[in-house]
Formats: structure tokens, sequence, C-alpha cells
């Protein structure tokens, strides 16, 4: 029988001409990453905010996860923490912490919770947030006159709209192209 060459060894996808929706292409490419952390497909790490809470999460983040022998139940949760204050906070509250953990997985996965302290890494992806400022009474009354000849009243609230979102422009100040004339 003859040695087959060590690239055929590996049986290669088939090609595909058709769209593929990008969560199911990160899951593929994130589970050998996650699996060598023992986090599987990851799922811990992406659904942290919502299996431990918005106020946990906000100081912790999941390192890995440890499993005695070739065991996937009973595992140490290894969670970084930004402040020892917040580890403190998550010793006395983690009987509950590990319930809900559990819960999400379905399955006693974690057992135990072993700290590490230490900065948390930038998120990848921040929120935006909306700039919010008051339109002072001037400011309304002068949009109100400007658009006196709109008719259509869903482009003047469309643009009342946009006048109040733009920053206010101080009354002594000129712009550029009339004050360089």
């Amino acid at each position: 029988m003859t040695k087959q060459p060590a690239y055929r060894k590996y049986k290669t996808p088939e090609r595909r001409n058709r769209t593929e929706f990008l969560g199911k292409s990160v899951g593929r490419l994130t589970k050998p990453l996650f699996g060598r952390r023992g986090m599987a497909d990851g799922a811990i790490v992406r659904d942290w905010p919502t299996s431990a809470g918005e106020a946990i999460a906000k100081h912790s983040q999941p390192e890995k996860i440890t499993y005695p022998g070739r065991e996937r139940s009973g595992g140490m949760l290894h969670l970084r923490v930004d402040n020892s204050a917040m580890a403190t906070q998550l010793q006395h509250l983690e009987p509950q912490l590990l319930e809900r953990i559990n819960g999400h997985f379905g399955y006693r996965a974690v057992a135990r919770l072993r700290f590490i302290h230490g900065p948390l890494p930038k998120p990848f992806v921040t929120a935006r947030k909306a700039k919010t400022h008051e339109t002072s009474p001037a400011r309304k009354r002068e949009l109100a006159h400007t658009l006196d000849s709109v008719d259509d009243p869903e482009l003047r609230r469309a643009l009342e709209k946009l006048g109040e979102a733009l920053p206010e422009t101080k009354p002594d100040s000129k712009p550029e192209s009339e004050s360089n004339s």
C-alpha cells in the first residue's frame, strides 16, 4: 500500500459560492482558539454581561476554564478582576455567581472561581454616547423664525431636531470666510 502525501491527508472543504452569515464563520474561526482555553465556543466570554450581570461584567472578564482530568464539568473559572474591592465582593457573591454561570451553561460546568487581579483589556467596540445639551430659548426662537416658511410639518420637525442637535455658535464669532475678506 502506498503512503499518501501529507497534503492529501486532510479533506479540503467544498467551495461554496453563496454568502454565509458572519456569526457562523466567526464561530468556526474562534472555536479552536477558545477550545485551548477551555471555553469551547467562547460562549462564556461572549455572553458574560448577560450571564454575570452588567455591574459585574464592567469590572471582570473570564480568562479561562480549567477542568480536572478529561472531564467537562466541575471546572475552575479564572476571572480577571480590575480591582481588589470587586474581587472581595465577588468572593461574597460566589455561590450566586456560580449558580448564574451554570444556569447559563445548563449544567454544572464551573464549581470554583479563581480571581486574577489586573487591568481589563479595553473593549473592541465602545458604545457611542449621544451628546446631550440643552437648547437655549434664544436658539429655539431663532430656529422657529428660520423655519417659518417651511409648510410640511414632518420636514419642519426634522429640521428643528437637526437645528437643536447642532452646536450653538457664539454671536460674536464670524465664519472664517467672512473674517478673511
